[in-house]
């Protein structure tokens, strides 16, 4: 039997790396694409070496070639923090939108499965809490969280139009606040910005009065979850997160306690169209795929807390990374 091969987009990001060190752990022969604007080839250096995984310095807004088969395309190539699409919100449309259909297109021509990252922002300031794969959002499409929230329920759309006309295996996984080793300090979610301040010394930076509240999932159950969505049978969009809700300032002191840090809380007026609860039903992922959530937050924070440490002082700056074209790549020896 050969060597099963998979895409996946974004591949030297935080998400999309761990998922090429699942998929290798899997056997699979891993294709990681990214073009770097918010991914970064550290996140995938330890692979570089095997004969089963290549990396392809590549936007995928533009067509997608790919040689010989493809059984499955991991969709993840989008900026995911506010920081990012709110400096590049055309890039994060477009992403959402020519690079899902060119994704599209590549699984249909390669005959493979294809599942494709969506967000809980697709709920946008829900009126619904917790918040169930039914319930269709209340999104403002011309506010500045719009590019991302529409780029995401674009992305479904589309999918499940190239599922319903083409019959094309499909997947639409909803990911709540994610968090784990390789996230970028700085960018703009609180996890990094809360640990990347207290390494500094600094206050951690609260917005509004630190009551809405948020549900944070560690990468590896993500992971898990995910690969179970991929490898079932299901085809509508599924929830996939923690359901462990904390508000903002109660996770802040988490952190406070967790950094050993002398540095208090300071607010600031809270963002145009923040969500004030953010909380997962996960009811489908526990009936159809047997997956809930098995790390602790504290274990789930001391974690992160003990990768960002390893980290050289001068990462723990608190500009975040500035978008630019990286020229050639050259990744194997």
């Amino acid at each position: 039997m050969s060597m099963k091969r998979i895409l996946i987009t974004g591949g030297a990001g935080f998400l999309g790396s761990h998922f090429c060190d699942r998929f290798i752990r899997e056997g699979y022969h891993v294709i990681a694409m990214d073009n770097l604007v918010t991914g970064d080839l550290k996140n995938i250096e330890h692979l570089v070496h095997l004969k089963t995984f290549e990396f392809h310095h590549h936007d995928v807004t533009q067509f997608i070639h790919i040689s010989g088969e493809l059984d499955y395309i991991l969709h993840f190539a989008s900026p995911a923090s506010p920081i990012d699409y709110l400096k590049i919100p055309i890039q994060t449309l477009k992403v959402g939108a020519l690079g899902t259909h060119n994704c599209l297109g590549l699984a249909k021509a390669k005959n493979a499965r294809i599942l494709v990252a969506s967000t809980s922002e697709v709920y946008g300031d829900p009126l619904v809490h917790p918040q169930h794969e039914e319930y269709w959002g209340n999104v403002n499409p011309v506010g500045p969280r719009g590019v991302y929230d529409e780029a995401k329920r674009f992305m479904e759309s589309i999918t499940m139009a190239y599922h319903n006309f083409h019959g094309l295996e499909t997947r639409i996984v909803r990911i709540f606040n994610t968090y784990g080793p390789r996230m970028r300090l700085n960018d703009g979610r609180a996890l990094p910005a809360f640990i990347g301040q207290a390494l500094r010394g600094e206050d951690l930076t609260v917005f509004g009065d630190g009551s809405q509240t948020r549900s944070f999932c560690y990468v590896d159950d993500l992971v898990e979850g995910i690969y179970r969505l991929l490898m079932s049978d299901y085809t509508l969009p599924m929830n996939i997160g923690n359901p462990n809700e904390i508000s903002l300032k109660a996770f802040a002191e988490e952190v406070l306690k967790l950094t050993g840090t002398d540095s208090k809380i300071i607010y600031k007026p809270l963002p145009v169209d923040d969500p004030r609860q953010r909380q997962p039903d996960i009811s489908k992922a526990k009936q159809l795929l047997n997956w809930e959530p098995v790390i602790d937050r504290s274990e789930g924070l001391r974690r992160t807390y003990e990768y960002f440490r390893t980290l050289p002082p001068e990462e723990w700056s608190r500009e975040p990374k500035q978008f630019h074209s990286r020229g050639n790549i050259r990744l194997k020896p």
